[in-house]
């Protein structure tokens, strides 16, 4: 079975995107015509009474939108995880102002210098899936890698401490 999602014009004010998940209950993106994004819920038995609200600035929905933009590709390795013992998947953010922000993935060595393999960065709304050594760092980007824990550890900090 499909999402069900329903937008909902909110005059003069702006859009409301509504998900109705299984259980009946609506979980709402309010973005009104200021800019401004409201994340809310509401309850099954009145979809009318905001159970709950939360103002969102640019930068924390981005994140939510990255969480859940990559949870679906992790969600997919986690499965590969655990049917490989001691193989595991991990999100490590690209700090801003790192030394490899602007230069191709393909300049960090990260398999060759740690073992783990990078499958995907989230940038943005988007997931580059598979990315090629040519994919140049943005700042921001949420670096996904598999490995061992021993190789994620060390690819977490050649990440942190930049080129060297």
């Amino acid at each position: 079975m499909g999402v069900r999602i329903e937008r909902i014009d909110l005059p003069g004010f702006g859009v409301r995107n509504d998900v109705i998940t299984d259980s009946g209950c609506r979980v709402s993106v309010v973005s009104l015509r200021s800019g401004e994004r409201d994340l809310a819920f509401f309850n099954a038995d009145d979809p009318d009474s905001n159970a709950a609200s939360i103002s969102l600035t640019d930068d924390e929905a981005s994140a939510i939108a990255e969480v859940l933009g990559s949870s679906l590709t992790l969600s997919r390795l986690s499965v590969l995880g655990e049917k490989a013992e001691g193989l595991f998947t991990e999100e490590i953010s690209l700090p801003r102002g790192s030394g490899f922000v602007g230069h191709p993935m393909g300049d960090m060595k990260a398999r060759t210098l740690t073992g783990a393999s990078i499958v995907a960065i989230a940038r943005d709304n988007d997931v580059i899936a598979s990315p090629g050594p040519e994919v140049v760092y943005e700042s921001g980007d949420v670096i996904v890698a598999v490995g061992t824990r021993k190789g994620l550890d060390a690819l977490s900090k050649l990440i942190n401490n930049g080129p060297s």
